[in-house]
């Protein structure tokens, strides 16, 4: 399987990657000219379209020149390096709101030309499809990829020979985890599928059981459904607010004159505590685990989007709210020193 067989998805316009990187069209124009920093897709009509991998590349230099660096001193920089100047800069990303996408190559005609018309199921995927057979994977063409954490196959029927194959495929490590939608296929290979951890499921899929599939495909270690906790499944939202400066945040409704502070830091106390829960609630199954992924990533959403609106009320009231968080502070150690 040749390289240039892989069709990235999603494809973005550059309005899009201009929204999302906070950049104007001209620039990345510009930028494009001057500095190759283009979209890499090239669609059969010619049309120039932006990858996933793109606009992530355009999101780091988007916020290091944002913050003052100097575009041609880092255009040519790869990721990891812009990764590291904005630790070192101690700035986030603007991509940082992003939910963390998945890369998974999906192999097969039908199972392809499924996803075309199901595009939902690779919106929130860094995606590749590859429109060819199971027997046609070279391992070779994934070197051109970066690290792979989910591959999806399409098999027609499951036999001795695909089940091998799809072992072999595992040993070689192309991917942290492998799923088969299959058409036909006994118990017997089906079970020994699932011996190996390679995840099966009917072809066409459901939407929800494969995103569930592919969501575990990123989980840091091998993880069986029913003996882990969601949170193991999904990463959540860094929390901006500490219990001390929510606290702190709280009681400043005497400066600001009104209760906002109070109620918004209470929510945020209130959804944290949630979301900390639902993390750890067991799942039974896949459509357990579906449903309670989407409590847990809204309600942590929820909370970020809270902590957005505390940041907005204390934006100017920095000095008050550094008092409150160091009367509180002072305490807290007195009471220490009195104990």
């Amino acid at each position: 399987m040749n390289a240039a067989l892989f069709e990235p998805r999603p494809l973005y316009g550059i309005g899009t990657v201009a929204r999302l990187t906070g950049l104007k069209p001209d620039t990345l124009r510009v930028w494009e000219r001057r500095y190759g920093l283009g979209a890499s897709h090239k669609s059969a009509t010619g049309r120039r379209q932006y990858t996933q991998s793109d606009l992530e590349h355009l999101q780091l230099i988007a916020s290091l020149v944002g913050d003052g660096a100097r575009i041609g001193e880092i255009a040519k920089s790869e990721r990891k390096t812009l990764e590291l100047l904005l630790r070192q800069r101690g700035v986030r990303a603007r991509n940082d709101d992003a939910a963390i996408k998945p890369r998974a190559v999906f192999v097969g005609v039908a199972l392809c030309d499924w996803l075309d018309k199901h595009q939902g199921c690779v919106s929130n995927v860094n995606a590749h499809l590859a429109r060819t057979e199971l027997a046609e994977i070279s391992v070779g063409a994934f070197e051109a990829l970066e690290h792979t954490d989910v591959l999806v196959v399409e098999c027609g029927s499951l036999g001795s020979a695909q089940v091998a194959r799809l072992q072999e495929l595992q040993k070689s490590k192309l991917a942290s985890r492998i799923i088969v939608a299959y058409r036909f296929g006994n118990s017997h290979w089906l079970e020994e599928l699932q011996k190996s951890e390679i995840a099966v499921m009917s072809f066409p899929p459901d939407s929800g059981q494969l995103a569930f599939e592919i969501a575990r495909g990123v989980a840091e270690a091998a993880v069986h459904v029913g003996e882990t906790n969601l949170g193991e499944l999904m990463s959540g939202k860094e929390r901006q607010f500490n219990a001390a400066e929510l606290s702190a945040a709280a009681n400043l409704k005497s400066t600001l004159d009104c209760e906002c502070p109070k109620h918004i830091s209470d929510l945020i106390t209130a959804l944290a505590n949630f979301e900390e829960y639902s993390a750890s609630c067991s799942i039974d199954n896949w459509h357990d685990a579906a449903v309670h992924s989407c409590i847990y990533a809204y309600t942590g959403q929820a909370r970020h989007l809270m902590e957005k609106a505390l940041q907005a009320v204390l934006e100017d009231r920095g000095v008050e709210f550094k008092a409150e968080l160091n009367r509180q502070a002072a305490a807290v150690g007195g009471l220490r020193d009195v104990g």
